[in-house]
């Protein structure tokens, strides 16, 4: 299959990572279908598609008519069935493996044999997910980066038994939508999370070890990295709970290093989640 052969782009998941690909993928051209499994969840998403393709008209980044068409162009399901006519599924749903491997075999049976199908998993290994498939040669990562509309990044990476046919239409595909590619094996957090984790974990530590205030702590990795955010910031925009588990994750598999911080955990456990819940290291309205 080549990119030429891509009409219809199919999504499970409606969180945000989930209706953040279906938008960049209707705003580049593609038909989408959106899958969650409850009504109310597909609701949530479209409306926050919705918000963000206002914000672009009003900003002049898109005209109302192209957000009109890219909104024209999603269509919302809670049947695995629909996703059948697709030339390429991607797979957004919570970052729990076996979770992962239900979706993948469901999508297995539901979709052709030609189908490409990728997971957007953060951390978690490719080929373990492509077991759950008939042919894993079609299966990728394609590891968007949050907010998927606003980051330029997609980390594509090869598994086990990835084919080159699909490794190579993973990177065209996700520069057709406006991303940049990098490559990456199927090791442990990949490129990203592997370096991304300790570096959040760590100035969680410096913040509860009274290195410096938390502002300061993020003023000074921004102004000394030229990082658009410092580590506490970003973690509040990331979800704790996703530092979190991510985190716990990469410990698993590479060692102490990996621990997530104290605090980091004491604040899952109190549901200051960061940005979504309103409070994390930070508060937000």
């Amino acid at each position: 299959m080549h990119l030429d052969d891509i009409d219809t782009v199919g999504v499970v998941g409606a969180g945000r990572m989930g209706q953040g690909i279906a938008q960049v993928a209707a705003t580049a051209g593609y038909e989408v279908v959106l899958r969650d499994v409850e009504q109310q969840l597909l609701s949530s998403g479209f409306e926050a598609i919705e918000r963000r393709l206002d914000r672009l008209v009003e900003s002049g980044e898109l005209t109302s008519s192209d957000a009109s068409d890219a909104r024209d162009r999603i269509t919302g399901t809670t049947e695995m069935a629909d996703l059948g006519r697709c030339d390429l599924a991607v797979e957004a749903v919570t970052e729990e493996l076996s979770v992962k491997q239900s979706v993948f075999g469901d999508l297995s049976e539901s979709c052709g044999i030609e189908t490409v199908l990728a997971t957007n998993t953060s951390t978690l290994s490719v080929t373990a997910i492509a077991g759950a498939v008939d042919a894993p040669e079609r299966v990728l990562g394609l590891h968007f980066m949050n907010p998927v509309p606003v980051m330029d990044g997609v980390e594509v990476v090869v598994g086990e038994q990835t084919s080159d046919e699909t490794l190579a239409l993973g990177h065209a595909v996700a520069e057709s939508l406006g991303k940049e590619t990098w490559g990456a094996e199927d090791k442990p957090g990949f490129v990203t999370n592997r370096i991304l984790m300790p570096w959040l974990n760590e100035g969680i530590r410096a913040y509860d070890e009274g290195v410096a205030t938390k502002d300061d702590i993020d003023r000074g990795m921004r102004l000394g990295t030229n990082a658009p955010m410092g580590p506490l910031e970003l973690a509040d925009h990331i979800g704790l709970d996703v530092v979190l588990s991510a985190s716990e994750t990469l410990a698993e598999n590479l060692g102490d290093r990996y621990t997530p911080a104290y605090l980091l955990r004491r604040k899952v456990a109190a549901g200051d989640l960061g940005k979504k819940t309103g409070k994390g290291f930070y508060e937000y309205e």
